[in-house]
């Protein structure tokens, strides 16, 4: 019934099992992928033809975490997965961005691929199971797919590399000082397709290091691919790349010229209408059957392309006249919002980001549902993306792929200098607007974000700037790179390629490729040059922070202090009664964690004192010898209690109250009276005793032993 093919290989500390006939047999292909026990399936659909009109590849990625893979059930009211997690997303981008340049150019029918995790061992990460699956399932398919591809993370611990380091390993690496890369790498078996990162100051030649490292672990997997393909892949489907090369020639007589005069022009709204008006000259002077050619669009966008690459390659000039190497005319200012916690704006030539940061406490952090558990994160970090930042009219909603994965790359450049959350106790919350666009405002987003939380008052180990590199290379291996590139350069060019990072080293790396064939050389050229790069930004950005750094007056103010664990339960109180107590007397916000850790937040100082106070008057001891300051609670024939240490008694005797004889305690006291006791010790049962006679009863300073004999 089922023709099943079944092959293995052991890679690193696990096996990896690719499998396929048995389930979902009517997808073009489907591909379970087990490491560990760790598996996902991936089902790949491809419509036949193309719609009519279709003037782009219309591929779809999606990435879904079941929960019954870790035995949970979602949270939630409705108990169903939902709309996809931020985890989802970026898997899905993950995905999507080294599979997408390797269809056959041309292809433009509909493509579905689903990465669905079914088993997950809390070990493995589902992502890099899931783009596996995901390539051997496109490889078998029959679709025109130049595959397949692998990916692979890494670890970096004490100078290794690690391949596919646990989950554990990986989560919250900013307390983890061990443990300094997280990095995800896809590629062929040529050549490196993305790369995506999280690291903590490497320098150029250890994460050049990595990436060739992770390109050699994932060629057995290529190969495994290619076996399970052989055995079971379907007939390749019929499809052959348009031949427009006649409409091409076309297009170009009518406009070369014109298209490069376009591009000459420095401003981008200008040269985007320029651009335009071109194309529609073009389409002037074509016939009615090139016209309704369905390959027009695409003979445009080779003569742009065209144009501007050997503008690049063979006269080394881009569109905005800068130098290959040269970065754009860069402002930075801090300060600018009055009632905000911090706030920064950072220009780059046209690209521009307004970047705000509030402060907040242990009630703002984030609660993650994630397939290994629940986890708190106190970074936050948001980009929107509005349609006026490019001129354009467009719709407003939730924030899509774009959005979710910028903010990403930009929350993991600025984690590693980040200050631990013992020294800076507060939710840091950053948003980015991009308010004008053209190049990377992921990139823009780094930068005002550092200058934003310096502004705050957020004791960073250092600034953190980022810069995004372009790539076009020639089919005779020429090359150039660009730094700091424009929209249409990335746009019409071979490679994205961004680099953020402190003076010390990178902080994060995220390449996107489109051409098979970028060697070490071109990387460690990009790398080196994004450095220069960076360091100048930085420059740049130093100039703007000598009035930063002043804490906001309108924000929270929070101490920490640390108890005995065995204590927390007298803090909080039955049902809650103490925490409340001290949360209404004192007006401060307090928080406590399982490890002992208390935090108290309030904008007024005199809250969080007294909190403090109260807290400290339930957990600590009274000191033998020490003066404190009492309540007379009862009087009694041999002396009087006093309440002198939170809610702890002590007994001052008849003969310790004054230096002479006293018939009653009531001679010289009343209940309620506030006096002066000094801690004398502690008797046979425990019971403490006090004494008031050698403390002076106005000042509270303790008397000489001769004061005390007169």
């Amino acid at each position: 019934m089922f023709n099943e093919v079944k092959k293995s290989i052991q890679w690193g500390e696990e096996t990896l099992t690719l499998e396929t006939g048995k389930i979902a047999r009517q997808a073009d292909g489907t591909v379970i992928a087990t490491l560990g026990e760790t598996s996902v399936m991936a089902n790949v659909t491809f419509a036949k033809q193309q719609k009519e009109g279709q003037d782009f590849f219309p591929l779809t990625v999606h990435y879904q975490e079941k929960y019954y893979a870790a035995g949970k059930i979602p949270g939630g009211f409705f108990k169903r997965e939902a709309r996809p997690t931020e985890k989802e997303t970026l898997t899905a981008r993950l995905i999507d961005r080294p599979i997408r340049p390797l269809f056959v150019p041309g292809f433009k029918n509909e493509v579905l691929v689903m990465c669905t995790v079914l088993s997950h061992d809390l070990v493995n990460d589902p992502d890099v199971v899931a783009m596996i699956a995901a390539s051997a399932a496109l490889t078998i398919s029959g679709a025109p797919f130049m595959g397949p591809i692998a990916g692979c993370r890494v670890g970096f611990e004490d100078g290794e590399y690690i391949l596919n380091p646990t989950v554990d390993d990986m989560q919250d690496l900013r307390n983890n000082p061990d443990q300094r890369l997280d990095l995800v790498v896809a590629g062929t078996k040529d050549a490196v397709m993305m790369v995506e990162s999280e690291a903590y100051e490497l320098t150029e030649d250890e994460m050049l290091g990595a990436v060739t490292f992770a390109h050699e672990q994932i060629q057995p997997v290529i190969d495994l691919i290619i076996d399970l393909a052989e055995e079971s892949a379907k007939e390749p489907f019929e499809f052959q790349s348009p031949d427009y090369s006649a409409l091409y020639e076309a297009v170009k007589a009518a406009g070369e010229e014109k298209m490069k005069a376009a591009y000459a022009i420095l401003d981008k709204q200008e040269r985007v209408a320029a651009v335009a008006s071109v194309k529609e000259e073009i389409k002037a002077g074509l016939s009615e059957e090139q016209l309704s050619d369905a390959n027009l669009g695409s003979a445009l966008k080779k003569l742009e392309s065209n144009v501007l690459r050997s503008s690049v390659v063979k006269e080394g000039k881009r569109i905005d006249g800068r130098a290959l190497d040269q970065v754009r005319p860069i402002t930075c200012e801090t300060g600018l919002l009055p009632r905000t916690h911090g706030s920064a704006l950072f220009t780059r030539g046209e690209t521009q980001g307004l970047v705000v940061t509030t402060l907040g406490t242990g009630d703002d952090e984030q609660i993650i549902d994630a397939l290994h558990g629940n986890f708190r994160s106190n970074f936050l970090l948001h980009y929107n993306f509005p349609p006026y930042s490019v001129g354009e009219v467009g719709r407003v909603g939730s924030p899509g792929r774009r959005e979710i994965g910028h903010g990403k790359l930009a929350w993991r450049a600025l984690q590693a200098v980040l200050p631990a959350a013992t020294d800076f106790p507060y939710t840091i919350r950053v948003v980015s607007e991009i308010t004008e666009s053209n190049g990377s405002s992921s990139m823009a987003s780094v930068c005002g974000g550092s200058l934003s939380m310096m502004d705050a008052g957020v004791p960073l180990k250092s600034a953190v700037a980022g810069v995004a590199m372009g790539l076009v290379l020639e089919d005779d291996g020429e090359f150039a790179v660009l730094t700091d590139i424009l929209g249409d350069e990335d746009h019409l060019g071979d490679m994205d390629f961004k680099v953020a990072g402190t003076e010390k080293g990178i902080t994060s790396l995220q390449m996107d490729i489109k051409v098979q064939g970028i060697t070490p050389e071109i990387m460690k050229q990009a790398l080196a040059q994004a450095k220069e790069g960076r360091m100048h930004i930085l420059g740049e950005m130093n100039k703007a922070l000598s009035g930063a750094g002043e804490f906001s007056a309108h924000a929270p103010r929070i101490e920490t202090m640390q108890i005995p664990t065995d204590k927390i339960r007298e803090v909080i109180g039955s049902g809650g009664k103490v925490i409340r107590e001290i949360v209404e007397t004192s007006g401060a916000k307090v928080d406590i964690n399982d490890d002992g850790v208390i935090k108290i937040a309030s904008a007024n100082g005199e809250a969080i004192q007294k909190a403090y106070d109260m807290i400290y008057s339930i957990v600590a001891e009274p000191e033998e010898g020490h003066v404190y300051k009492g309540k007379v609670v009862k009087l009694v024939d041999f002396g009087a209690f006093v309440n002198f240490f939170g809610k702890r008694d002590g007994l001052v005797h008849v003969s310790q109250i004054e230096n002479r004889r006293l018939n009653h305690p009531s001679d010289v006291l009343k209940e309620g009276q506030e006096v002066y006791v000094k801690l004398l010790g502690f008797d046979d049962r425990g019971k403490v005793r006090l004494g008031m006679k050698m403390v002076d009863q106005e000042t509270g300073e303790e008397v000489k032993k001769e004061e005390e004999a007169e």
